[in-house]
């Protein structure tokens, strides 16, 4: 063995395996309809533009050496201040800690809680949990989930797990199913978490929440955002919130997210990342400073940005109910939040023009892909099995124009079967 056991056994991700099929049926200038990354087009939904004008300004101004560990002061209280206002969550400025995205803070998340062994409870669909388990030596145990509670977990599904256990990682608005908590959902988890912690002998490592909550402002309908600490205040010195940017302005490549929750955690997850180097560049954090003291210029981008992801994400939806009423074996859930709609196509055993038998999810995915010229991500790429035959469909990449012709390929793909 030339490398680390860790490094040795760590699985590469399928999201990128399905990325490089797309890329290279794009370059050969196949009109393919990505919905595969959970990213924006910018040319499609751009940044803000106060946001943009901001960062090209502090670059202007100089603001191109190092940032401290833990974000510019200016950002920490503007994050303090519209998470107070928009979140009703009340947290001081040395308990905000500001990284290159949310991924560095769920990363030190794991490094600042987790000895190797400990158990880490989590539900499956989820986003990268198995491979942060794997980073930092975890023991992961996984929850499944079903789609008749949009997948999304239930204090019953939880409880048999939580005794002894170090973490529970959370997501809501939830990455790949855009679905969401309950507040009875939700509540009955935190009651679960206090009730461990109350039992536990003193000197025993808590349990945390690690609560990813990226999406939150990417909701819809009558759709409504919860969070653990509003619903259950004395849940707060076990509650590690992930919040940031990126997906609220579209605004992938700007790197600038937060996280807050018990000092004693926040410092020592600063410590890490300290090491790390994985801060925010400072012009891009001054600029989101000044912007997130705009209100005004919030909502007035808000108020354009979520209807056209909304548009695009029922566009598909109503699609896959129409084929559904058609007789083809699909099924769609109501999107709720962020950029995802979960989708079923349950093509196993079924017999592809070319003969060949499709059994797994991933058949179905390349099936759709080259057929329909349809790119889509399987539910086991987040930590389910292949025989669940469920799919995330992302719309931040495409246009809506390119989402209804995909609807139309797609129909005529699974006619063929």
């Amino acid at each position: 063995m030339t490398v680390s056991k860790m490094a040795q056994n760590l699985i590469g991700s399928e999201i990128i395996k399905v990325a490089g099929e797309v890329n290279a049926m794009i370059a050969k200038g196949e009109p393919i309809c990505n919905l595969t990354i959970g990213d924006f087009n910018p040319s499609i939904y751009p940044i803000p533009e106060e946001l943009r004008k901001g960062i090209t300004k502090a670059y202007e101004q100089g603001h191109t050496n190092y940032p401290p560990a833990n974000g510019v002061a200016v950002l920490r209280k503007a994050v303090v201040d519209f998470t107070k206002e928009r979140l009703g969550l009340t947290y001081p400025e040395n308990d905000i800690l500001v990284a290159g995205g949310s991924r560095p803070l769920i990363y030190a998340t794991y490094m600042a809680l987790i000895d190797p062994g400990d158990r880490v409870v989590y539900p499956t669909p989820s986003w990268n949990n198995n491979h942060y388990c794997h980073l930092s030596g975890a023991t992961p145990v996984e929850v499944k989930t079903r789609p008749e509670n949009n997948f999304m977990p239930t204090a019953e599904d939880i409880k048999p797990h939580l005794k002894g256990a170090t973490m529970l990682a959370l997501c809501s608005p939830l990455n790949p199913t855009g679905t969401m908590f309950s507040k009875k959902d939700l509540e009955e988890i935190c009651d679960l978490v206090l009730e461990e912690n109350q039992n536990r002998a003193d000197g025993e490592k808590p349990l945390y929440v690690l609560y990813d909550q990226i999406y939150w402002m990417l909701t819809f309908g009558a759709a409504e955002h919860y969070d653990p600490v509003s619903l259950r205040p004395e849940i707060r010195d076990y509650t590690i919130y992930i919040d940031g940017t990126s997906k609220c302005f579209a605004a992938t490549g700007v790197r600038v997210g937060y996280a807050f929750g018990p000092a004693v955690v926040m410092d020592k997850m600063k410590s890490i990342l300290g090491h790390i180097g994985a801060w925010a560049p400072k012009a891009e954090q001054m600029a989101m400073a000044e912007f997130l003291q705009h209100p005004n210029e919030v909502d007035s981008f808000m108020n354009t940005f979520k209807p056209k992801i909304q548009d695009s994400l029922e566009v598909l939806y109503k699609g896959f109910q129409e084929l559904k009423s058609e007789g083809f074996a699909v099924d769609a859930i109501e999107p709720m939040g962020a950029i995802y709609l979960s989708v079923k196509i349950d093509l196993a055993g079924k017999t592809t023009p070319g003969g060949a038998v499709l059994q797994t999810s991933q058949d179905i995915t390349f099936y759709v892909l080259q057929q329909a010229k349809l790119a889509v991500v399987p539910f086991s790429a987040f930590g389910s099995s292949r025989d669940l035959n469920w799919f995330r469909l992302s719309v931040g990449g495409a246009s809506l124009d390119e989402i209804k012709a995909s609807l139309g390929r797609l129909k005529e793909a699974l006619k063929k079967l």
